[in-house]
C-alpha cells in the first residue's frame, strides 16, 4: 500500500531543496511544438484513399516528441528547467516563452504519449467513409493546442492556447457533423469552455497587473504577494472559473457527458490526457501562486468534493458504455480537484500522481469501449453481455483497466487512492472539512467500486448479447495493442511503482513545490492501517451497493436526465428568441433602415467622447495653419457637386452611381493634390471595384427607387447625414491641422534606416503595423468565404445559363481580353516599387482585379471563370500561409514576428539590388486582396434570382431580365 508518511524517507531522484542549473536556448522545445502543426498540414496532402500513410503521418508528430522528451528527461529529473523565448510585445509583457520544468515534462510527455497510441488506434477505428485526413488534422490541432498550453512560460501565451484547445475539441467533438447530437454536443463544450476562458484570461491580466510580468517564472515566485493583494479573490474567482468549465467540475460537468458524441479515439483522448486535464494542469501550475488561503481551500476542496460525488452516483446509471466513463471521469476530476484543493504537499503529490494513473486507466476503457461498439455496433449496456466469449482479449483487457479504475490492490489506481485517503484522514485545523472530505473519500470508494463492476458485469459476463446482430470477433491485433500498452502499464505501476512512476513523479512534485517536496514512500504494502480498512470497506460497499440497486430497482430502466443540459437549452432558446428579436428590429429586410442604425451609433460612439469631456481639442496655438492649394479648391467644388447630384438623382440608380464615382474620383485626385499618391491610388482603385460590385447589385434591383417618402423623413435623413458628414470633415480637418510633431515624424526618421524602405506608408503597412495588417487580410479573408458561404447556394447551377452583364456597355471584348495581361505587367511593377515608391501588395492586388472585374461586367461570369479558372479561395489560403511563415521566419533568428530585414544583393549588369524580407510579407497581402476580392465580386455575379428578386424588379426591361434569369425575352 503506498500513502504518504512524513518519515519514510523519499524515494525520489530529487533531494529536498536541490539546486540545479537551469538549461536555456534549446531549440527542442520550438521544435517539439511546431511538430503538430506542422502535420496538421501535411497530412492534408496525400490522397484521401491512401489511410496508412495518413496514420503514420500524423503518428510521426507524437513519436518524434515523445524522443525529445527523453532526450531532455535526465536534466528536468535531477530538478532543471528548459526554457526558450523571443520576445513578441515587451511594452505588453507578451512574449513566446517556452518552459519545461518536471511538472510540464509530466503532461508533455502523456500529451504526446498517449496522443501516438490514440492514433494508431484511430486508424483501425475510422470506417472508410470517414474523412481521415480531417480527423488527423484536427487531432493533431489539438494536441499542438494542449502542448502549447503545457509548454508555454507567459500567461499570456498559456491563455492563447487555451481557447485553441477549445476550438480544436469543438472540431473533434463535432467530427460527425451530420448528426445532431454531435453539434449539439460540440456547440455545448465550446460554449461553457470557451466563457471559461474568457474569465481566465481576465484573471491572467489581473494577474499581471499585480506581479507587473506575465512570465511564469515572475509569477511563480510572487505568491506571497499575489495572496496578499486587494485584488487577489477576484482574480481566483476567474481563474477558478476557468478551471472548472475546462474540468467539468460542478456546476459545469453536465458539457462532458455530451461530449461523447464524438468518435471515441476522441473521446478517449479528451478524458485522459488532453482537455478535461488542462483546468487541472492550470489548477496545479498555479498552486504556488493561489494555494494557502482558506478561500482557496473550501471553494476548491468543496467545489471538488461535490463533483466527485455527483459524478461518481450518476456514473452508476449510465446505459451507454461511454457515459459511465465520462461521468466516472467526472468524478475523478473532482477528486484530483479536491486533492489540489488540501493544499498540503502531501496532497498534490497525491493529486499529480492520481492523473497519471487516471490517464492509463481511462484511455484504455474509452479504446476497449470504441472495440466493442466497433464490432457489436452497440454500446448500450442493456444490449450487451458475455462478451468475454466472444471477445477475449479485449475482455481481459478492459477488466483490468476497470479494476485499476475502482482501485483494486496491485493496480495503479490502488495506489492512488490510499494516498488520497490518508490525505482526508490527517486534514488538521478543520474538523468540519476533516469530516466532509473523509466521508466523500468513502463514498467515493463505494460508488467507483459500483459502476466499475456495472461496468465490467453486465459487458463481459451474464447473458447475451441481447440485441446485437453484427459477427462479433475480435478487433485487428494492432488495434488492441495501444489498449494493451496501457493495461500492462496499470499492472507494472501498481506492483514496481518505484522502477515506473517514480521518477516522473517525483520530477513533476518538484516542479510544483520545489524545495518543499515533503518525503512520501511509493511501496506497494505498508500494514493493516485506516486507509487500507477504507479500501476493504469501499470495495465490500461497492459490491454490496451495486447487487442492491439490481434487486431494490431496475438499473436496465432506470434513465437519468440531465438537468443541466436541460437549462442549457433554455438559455441557448432564450438567446436565440432574443437575437431574433434584435435582428426583426434591425434589420428587417429594410437597408435604409439598417444603415440609419449604423450611422446612428456611429455618430453617437464619435460624440461621446466629447460629451463627457475627453475630446478637448487642442489649443489653437497649437495647430499647424495649411494653405489649401487651388487644385484642391476646384476638385472640392467637383465633389460637392456630384454629392448633390447624386442626392438629385438618387430615383435613377445608375445615374446617381455615375454622380458617386464622381466624388470618389475627386477624393482620389484630392490626395494627389496633398502629396498623397499611396493613398490617391488605393482610393482609386476601391473606387473602381466599387464601382463594379454596385453594377453586378444593379443586375437585381429595378433601375429606379421606389417613390413615396414623406416631407419629414427626408428632412431627417437630411439632418442625420449633414450631422454625420459634418463629424468626419470635423475629424479629417482635426488630423491635417495637429502638430507636426507626432508619431509621423518619428514613422519618417526611423523608415529608411531600419526599415530599408523610402515609402513610409507601405513600410507602416509591412513593418512598423505589419501584425495590424496580418489582422487586417485575416479580417478580410474571412469577408470573403463568409460572402462565399452565404451566397454558394444562390449561384447559377452550371448547366443552366450565367447571368449575361448587368449593362451593355460599348466595350470590345477583344480589348477586355487584352487588358489583362497590361494590367498584369503593371501590377507586378507596382508591388515590386512599392517598397521605395507609391505602390505595394494591397494596390497590386486591386490593380489585378480590376481587369476581371470590367470583363466580369463587360461579357459575363461564365465567360471569364472558363477562360482564367482562378480557384480564389486557394489564392486566401496561400496568401495567408505565406504572410505566417514569412512572419515567423524572422523568429528564427530571435527577433520578434514580422521583424524585417535587409540584403544588398549584387549582381553582374544590374548592379546593387537592396531586398527587404518585408516583400514576401507583401506577397501574401497582394494574394488574399487579389484572391478575396475576386471572391466577393464572382459570387455577386453569379447569383441566380429568386422569384421574390425577379417580381421586385417589375420596372427592368425585358432584355436585361433575360440577361439576369437567362429565360429568352
Amino acid at each position: 500500500m503506498a500513502r504518504l508518511e512524513s518519515g519514510t524517507p523519499a524515494k525520489s531522484p530529487i533531494a529536498a531543496g536541490a539546486s540545479s542549473p537551469d538549461v536555456t536556448g534549446l531549440p527542442l522545445l520550438p521544435l517539439v511544438l511546431a511538430l503538430p502543426f506542422v502535420f496538421a498540414a501535411l497530412v492534408m496532402i496525400p490522397a484521401e484513399g491512401n489511410r496508412r500513410l495518413l496514420a503514420w503521418m500524423a503518428g510521426v508528430a507524437p513519436l518524434a516528441g515523445m524522443a525529445a522528451m527523453l532526450v531532455l528527461a535526465p536534466q528536468l529529473v535531477s530538478g532543471g528547467v528548459i526554457r526558450w523565448s523571443v520576445p513578441w510585445i515587451p511594452q505588453l509583457g507578451l512574449a513566446f516563452s517556452l518552459r519545461l520544468d518536471g511538472l510540464a515534462w509530466m503532461f508533455a510527455s502523456m500529451v504526446l504519449g498517449i496522443g501516438g497510441l490514440v492514433v494508431m488506434y484511430s486508424h483501425y477505428y475510422l470506417g472508410r467513409q470517414e474523412k481521415a485526413q480531417r480527423f488527423f488534422a484536427f487531432l493533431l490541432l489539438f494536441m499542438g493546442s494542449m502542448l502549447g498550453m503545457v509548454l508555454a512560460g507567459n500567461l499570456l501565451l498559456l491563455a492563447v492556447f487555451w481557447e485553441l484547445t477549445s476550438i480544436s475539441s469543438f472540431l473533434l467533438i463535432g467530427f460527425w457533423s451530420q448528426r445532431q447530437d454531435a453539434r449539439e454536443g460540440a456547440r455545448m463544450a465550446l460554449t461553457i469552455t470557451a466563457g471559461g476562458g474568457l474569465a481566465l484570461l481576465a484573471g491572467v491580466i489581473m494577474i499581471g497587473h499585480m506581479v507587473g510580468s506575465y512570465e511564469l517564472d515572475v509569477v511563480l515566485a510572487a505568491g506571497d504577494l499575489i495572496r496578499a493583494h486587494a485584488l487577489y479573490p477576484w482574480m481566483l474567482g476567474l481563474v477558478l472559473l476557468g478551471v472548472f468549465t475546462k474540468s467539468a467540475q460542478f456546476p459545469f460537468q453536465f458539457w462532458l457527458p455530451h461530449a461523447m458524441a464524438a468518435p471515441t479515439p476522441v473521446s478517449a483522448y479528451l478524458h485522459s490526457a488532453t482537455m478535461v486535464k488542462a483546468g487541472v494542469f492550470l489548477l496545479v501550475r498555479l498552486h504556488p501562486v493561489l494555494a494557502g488561503t482558506d478561500l482557496f481551500f473550501y471553494v476548491v476542496s468543496g467545489i471538488g468534493a461535490i463533483t466527485l460525488l455527483l459524478g461518481a452516483w450518476n456514473a452508476i446509471f449510465q446505459h451507454d458504455l461511454k457515459g459511465l466513463l465520462a461521468y466516472s471521469t467526472i468524478s475523478h476530476l473532482g477528486l484530483i480537484t479536491l486533492l489540489f484543493g488540501l493544499s498540503t504537499p502531501f496532497a498534490v503529490v497525491a493529486g499529480l500522481f492520481h492523473i497519471l494513473n487516471h490517464a492509463t486507466f481511462k484511455a484504455s476503457l474509452f479504446m476497449a469501449a470504441g472495440i466493442i461498439d466497433h464490432e457489436t455496433g452497440t454500446r448500450d449496456m442493456r444490449l450487451l453481455g458475455n462478451l468475454r466469449r466472444y471477445l477475449p482479449w479485449t475482455s481481459a483487457l478492459a477488466i483490468i483497466a476497470s479494476l485499476a479504475m475502482a482501485g483494486i490492490p496491485l493496480l495503479n489506481g490502488f495506489l492512488s487512492k490510499e494516498m488520497f485517503f490518508a490525505q482526508a484522514l490527517e486534514i488538521k485545523g478543520h474538523d468540519l472539512a476533516r469530516i466532509g472530505i473523509g466521508v466523500s473519500a468513502f463514498l467515493f470508494a463505494v460508488f467507483g467500486v459500483a459502476y466499475s463492476l456495472r461496468f465490467v458485469h453486465e459487458t463481459f459476463f451474464g447473458e447475451g448479447p441481447r440485441g446485437v446482430s453484427l459477427p462479433i470477433s475480435e478487433p485487428p491485433r494492432f488495434m488492441q495493442v495501444p489498449v494493451a500498452i496501457l493495461a500492462i502499464t496499470c499492472i507494472a505501476v501498481g506492483i514496481v511503482p518505484q522502477w515506473t512512476v517514480a521518477p516522473m513523479l517525483a520530477a513533476a512534485a518538484y516542479g510544483v513545490l520545489g524545495a518543499n517536496v515533503p518525503e512520501y514512500s511509493l511501496a506497494v504494502w505498508h500494514g493493516f492501517n485506516l486507509p487500507l480498512a477504507m479500501s476493504l470497506g469501499g470495495v465490500v460497499g461497492g459490491v454490496i451497493l451495486y447487487f442492491g440497486l439490481r434487486r431494490l430497482l431496475d438499473l436496465h430502466a432506470n434513465v437519468k436526465r440531465s438537468l443541466g443540459r436541460r437549462l442549457f437549452r433554455i438559455n441557448v432558446e432564450a438567446l436565440f428568441r432574443l437575437a431574433r428579436r434584435l435582428t426583426h428590429v434591425v434589420a428587417n429586410d429594410s437597408v435604409q433602415r439598417s444603415m440609419l442604425a449604423l450611422v446612428l451609433v456611429a455618430i453617437a460612439v464619435g460624440a461621446a467622447p466629447f460629451v463627457a469631456g475627453w475630446g478637448e481639442p487642442s489649443p489653437a496655438e497649437a495647430r499647424v495653419s495649411q494653405s489649401m492649394p487651388l487644385m484642391a479648391w476646384v476638385l472640392w467644388i467637383v465633389m460637392v457637386g456630384s454629392t448633390v447630384g447624386a442626392v438629385a438623382l438618387h430615383r435613377t440608380r445608375l445615374l446617381a452611381l455615375i454622380a458617386m464615382g464622381g466624388v470618389g474620383l475627386s477624393i482620389s485626385m484630392t490626395f494627389v493634390a496633398l502629396s498623397a499618391p499611396d493613398l490617391a491610388l488605393t482610393q482609386l482603385l476601391v473606387e473602381i471595384v466599387t464601382l463594379a460590385l454596385m453594377l453586378l447589385g444593379l443586375n437585381y434591383l429595378p433601375k429606379d427607387s421606389p417613390k413615396g417618402r414623406s416631407h419629414g423623413r427626408r428632412m431627417r435623413d437630411a439632418a442625420i447625414a449633414i450631422t454625420a458628414g459634418g463629424g468626419v470633415a470635423a475629424l479629417a480637418w482635426t488630423m491635417m491641422t495637429r502638430p507636426a510633431d507626432t508619431v509621423a515624424s518619428e514613422l519618417l526618421a526611423r523608415s529608411l534606416p531600419e526599415a530599408f524602405g523610402a515609402n513610409v506608408v507601405n513600410v507602416i503597412l509591412v513593418d512598423f503595423r505589419g501584425f495590424d495588417t496580418f489582422g487586417e487580410i485575416t479580417v478580410y479573408a474571412i469577408a470573403a468565404l463568409v460572402v462565399h458561404a452565404m451566397l454558394r447556394r444562390a449561384r447559377t447551377a452550371p448547366e443552366k445559363k450565367m447571368p449575361g452583364p448587368p449593362i451593355p456597355l460599348p466595350v470590345p471584348a477583344d480589348l477586355a481580353q487584352i487588358i489583362f495581361p497590361l494590367t498584369l505587367v503593371v501590377s507586378i511593377f507596382l508591388f515590386l516599387r512599392g517598397h521605395n515608391a507609391p505602390g505595394g501588395g494591397f494596390i497590386a492586388g486591386l490593380t489585378l482585379a480590376v481587369p476581371l472585374l470590367v470583363q466580369y461586367v463587360i461579357q459575363g461570369a461564365k465567360s471569364v471563370e472558363s477562360r482564367f479558372g482562378f480557384d480564389y479561395i486557394r489564392l486566401i489560403g496561400a496568401g495567408l500561409t505565406v504572410a505566417v511563415v514569412s512572419g515567423a521566419a524572422s523568429m528564427l533568428f530571435g527577433v520578434p514576428f514580422l521583424t524585417s530585414g535587409h540584403h544588398d544583393l549584387v549582381l553582374p549588369l544590374l548592379g546593387t539590388i537592396g531586398l527587404a524580407s518585408a516583400a514576401a510579407f507583401d506577397v501574401g497581402v497582394y494574394l488574399v486582396v487579389f484572391g478575396g476580392t475576386m471572391l466577393m465580386l464572382s459570387m455577386m455575379g453569379t447569383i441566380k434570382p429568386s422569384k421574390k428578386m425577379v417580381a421586385r424588379r417589375g420596372t427592368i426591361d425585358p432584355s436585361a431580365r433575360s440577361a439576369v434569369t437567362g429565360e429568352v425575352a
